[in-house]
């Protein structure tokens, strides 16, 4: 006859369930892990969660499609802050910066020439505050000599950085903006604040247009239908195929 089963001895310690994470978040951790890599070459760089998101689509795609909410709850359970390079969200608006002068006159009661005094030769103007805390955190406005300002902030122009321009020739403010309705419109939006300067001052736009998101392979969300106006200023370079996008 065999022993009667024996169960657990009154001593044993109890078994913990063993909780282990799935296929798919051991991938989207991987993943996450090579996108970030690749997002600060070269050098490390800094960069914005949203770019992380693309970076992350582009090492997972073709074969596994990646909705941004499945992203965020992967980055909220590994912790942004262990992700090296990853920057936090630019706050919701910035303080217009003391120039050198206005600090000097505080602290010495002096008047000194400042940077409005000069020329200045082309501006950075971005749609979005992250991607303009990016660039200034990757000390683009230093390499570049260039100023690296957020719409939202810096729209209407200061009359002190326009009249600088206008004493550089071909001095330009260059757009860095979205695909989306109100980003292709935004280099208009520019040129109509540059008021008088205007025929003095070129407004160039970077992009991003819908064929350049489309060849980069960025997915797009859904939102209200463009108002007529808006439908009329579109630039006129957009192709036919964009304009319908």
């Amino acid at each position: 006859m065999s022993p009667p089963p024996q169960g657990p001895r009154p001593m044993d310690p109890p078994r913990s369930p063993v909780v282990r994470p799935g296929l798919g978040g051991l991938l989207l951790d991987r993943a996450l892990t090579v996108a970030a890599a690749r997002a600060a070459e070269p050098g490390g760089l800094r960069f914005t969660e949203r770019q992380l998101y693309y970076e992350t689509r582009r090492v997972l795609s073709p074969a596994v499609p990646l909705r941004l909410s499945a992203f965020t709850r992967a980055l909220d359970a590994r912790g942004r802050e262990s992700v090296p390079g990853l920057l936090p969200p630019a706050p919701a608006s910035a303080p217009r910066p003391v120039t050198v002068r206005e600090e000097r006159e505080e602290r010495e009661g002096s008047s000194e020439p400042d940077l409005y005094d000069y020329g200045v030769p082309c501006v950075l103007l971005c749609q979005d505050r992250d991607i303009a805390a990016m660039l200034l955190a990757n000390h683009v406005h230093l390499e570049a000599a260039c100023p690296v300002l957020a719409a939202p902030d810096a729209l209407p122009l200061d009359p002190r950085l326009l009249a600088a321009m206008e004493r550089t020739p071909d001095a330009t403010v260059y757009v860095l903006h979205d695909a989306s309705p109100a980003g292709v419109l935004l280099p208009a939006r520019v040129r109509a604040a540059t008021g008088g300067a205007a025929a003095r001052v070129r407004v160039s736009s970077l992009g991003l247009v819908p064929r350049h998101a489309a060849a980069l392979g960025l997915p797009s969300g859904r939102g209200p239908a463009p108002s007529a106006q808006a439908v009329a200023a579109w630039p006129s370079g957009l192709l036919p195929r964009e304009v319908a996008w």
